[in-house]
């Protein structure tokens, strides 16, 4: 295989534009699957995490053959939290499918997306995907409209010429099929006409280049991830650049340091080498330019270092990420409960498992705390967070965690300056006014104000981002789970001024024990209970959400006491009003500076930092 035999590209849109329901569709229509080889949706959203919350969360590759020609694809996430992703496997490719919603139109992570593609100097293909929407039979111009958003905002990008003379394919990637004739589309909807993506393989072919190689004798490639094999440990996964590396060869990784910046070199060699072959990894002899591989014998490595056949070679330059907006603190688990769920590890386990994950996801970064038992994880949104702290408990390790702190700045002039995220929200017509009620009381201001036929609006917000902290969950519910909500960074600003976590306080256990019915039926009518009856307590435990500004200490393990007195009244059955489940993400919103997120495998649950009733304050606004 020559390197003009080879093509490799990724995907990349907004979140939930359609990428890994494109990616069946290629991988189905071209032959990766047998005929009698059952197959699941969303294939390459592998990770349980990533099929539990319908997301992609790394990115993935894959082959396919088109003729003589290998395509090698790459399936990048679309939330904004993991742009990290993006990022490092631009690099990695020469050609880019831009996946479109043909009624949402360009969002927030396409804007992102498509100016790294763009720096990178990619040919790109935009498609238009969803085209079976009922908005689209009801207007057609909808798509001439998000066609030209397109091109507005490759213009604006700075885009080349070349590249902003891209072609459009239209696309229903559900239904698997496409067309480069917009007079097709109704009859292909219809079902008159069949369908697939041969259009699309066509174009891949012809369109883009091959891959993009230094003239070089010498070995050398990029890497831009990171793979664990339980049979050869470590594996390095990139694009090589020049030359050929074979098995057995001497091979050097050369790094940057973190504290100097010096270029740094270790001598290693090369035990194993894979190419992709559909979705699995298929062992060669070599690797040569072009090929995106895999190469196993360095386990000292991290995503951005360069493999080179010389510890004299001049290294890549650092992959540079946008830098993260979001701090949070991570503990060693000292509840009185601690260890009886999973592993309640020390702190230096704890710092090495948060180095490791930093290691192979450089959009997150470590930092040491002033306590010995805590580390501070600088990252770009809540659920990046989330999903990490998921990722622990699914290891069997306890931890806690406290609220997301904003990383400020300060001017030349000593003045605060913080993170202000540009929100898109387009949500229905009539929940506009409770939106914009709460997007303002949280500091933010209104930039613009679009209505559509479909009774949608779509809103622009500049909002701190600590004041985004909380919102998402409260939006869903406003909006009746039919809105949607993406963001970006848009600048930093002078600071706004002080905001309280959330207006309401906590109802916090002030003993230890089990739960009981009767004690709860008390608790419940001083707010919202978080917790069911027979539930373990400890003193310092958060239970609910008081009604009240400030917090207060209950006693929810209270049992009801005996008598020989009976009476028609107070002898029937207790029915309590019911408990709000609170999910990962929504406690990451809800807690406040003073409470920690204590995680185990089993249970997850909310604490005070400080357990003992008496020495805390249930005044919250001397906290702010």
């Amino acid at each position: 295989m020559t390197p003009t035999n080879l093509r490799n590209l990724s995907i990349i849109a907004h979140v939930d534009h359609g990428k890994t329901t494109l990616m069946d569709a290629i991988l189905k229509q071209a032959g990766v699957f047998s005929a009698h080889q059952a197959t699941v949706d969303r294939v390459m959203d592998s990770n349980a995490l990533e099929r539990e919350k319908g997301i992609t969360i790394t990115a993935k590759n894959a082959s396919i053959m088109l003729g003589d020609i290998k395509i090698n694809i790459v399936d990048t996430p679309g939330h904004s939290d993991f742009g990290g992703e993006v990022e490092r496997v631009l690099g990695s490719v020469d050609g880019a499918i831009l996946l479109v919603d043909a009624v949402e139109g360009p969002l927030p992570q396409t804007r992102f997306v498509l100016s790294k593609a763009i720096k990178h100097g990619l040919k790109i293909i935009l498609m238009l995907n969803k085209l079976d929407r009922s908005e689209i039979s009801a207007s057609k111009e909808r798509v001439r409209d998000v066609i030209n958003q397109c091109f507005d905002l490759f213009v604006e990008l700075g885009a080349s010429e070349e590249q902003c003379d891209f072609p459009v394919v239209y696309a229903v990637a559900r239904q698997g099929w496409c067309t480069r004739n917009e007079e097709e589309i109704d009859s292909l909807l219809a079902g008159t006409t069949p369908g697939s993506l041969q259009p699309l393989f066509g174009l891949i072919r012809d369109y883009f280049i091959a891959p993009r190689i230094e003239d070089s004798p010498d070995f050398k490639m990029q890497l831009s991830n990171l793979a664990w094999s339980d049979y050869v440990g470590q594996l390095a996964i990139g694009k090589v650049v020049s030359g050929t590396i074979s098995k057995k060869d001497t091979a050097y990784r050369l790094g940057y340091a973190e504290d100097t910046g010096a270029v740094v070199s270790k001598r290693f060699q090369v035990t194993n080498l894979f190419k992709f072959d559909g979705l699995t990894q298929q062992e060669v002899e070599s690797l040569s330019a072009g090929d995106i591989g895999i190469l196993a014998g360095c386990e000292d490595v991290q995503i951005g270092d360069t493999l080179a056949a010389s510890a004299t070679a001049e290294p890549f330059d650092r992959i540079i990420v946008e830098p993260p907006t979001l701090k949070m603190c991570f503990s060693i688990n000292s509840s009185p409960l601690a260890g009886l769920d999973g592993e309640a590890i020390q702190s230096r386990r704890l710092r090495d498992r948060l180095l490791r994950e930093c290691r192979s996801n450089i959009a997150l970064r470590f930092e040491e705390a002033e306590q010995a038992d805590q580390f501070f994880l600088l990252g770009r949104g809540e659920l990046q967070f989330a999903v990490f702290m998921e990722t622990l408990r699914r290891e069997g390790i306890e931890f806690m965690v406290g609220r997301p702190v904003v990383l400020f700045k300060r001017d030349e002039n000593g003045n605060l300056l913080e993170p202000i995220e540009e929100a898109i929200l387009d949500l229905p017509a009539e929940a506009t006014g409770d939106v914009t009620e709460m997007f303002q009381g949280r500091k933010g201001l209104m930039q613009s104000f679009e209505t559509a036929e479909n009774g949608r609006v779509r809103l622009v917000f500049a909002i701190p981002t600590r004041c985004l902290i909380g919102t998402r969950s409260r939006y869903l519910t406003l909006t009746k789970g039919t809105g949607l909500f993406s963001t970006k960074l848009k600048e930093f600003a002078s600071y706004k001024g002080d905001m309280l976590a959330r207006k309401n306080g906590a109802l916090i256990a002030d003993r230890t024990g089990k739960c009981t019915d009767y004690a709860l039926s008390s608790v419940e009518n001083l707010g919202q209970l978080f917790i069911k009856p027979a539930t373990e307590v400890y003193e310092g435990m958060v239970i609910g959400e008081c009604s009240r500004e400030n917090d207060i200490n209950v006693n929810p393990v209270r049992p009801k006491k005996l008598t020989n007195i009976r009476s028609v009244s107070s002898d029937g059955l207790i029915i309590l009003a019911g408990h709000r489940d609170l999910s990962l993400e929504q406690m990451i919103e809800w807690i406040d500076e003073d409470e920690w997120i204590e995680c185990t495998p089993k249970f997850v649950r909310i604490r005070k930092k400080i357990l003992g009733a008496n020495g805390r304050t249930v005044i919250r606004k001397l906290k702010d």
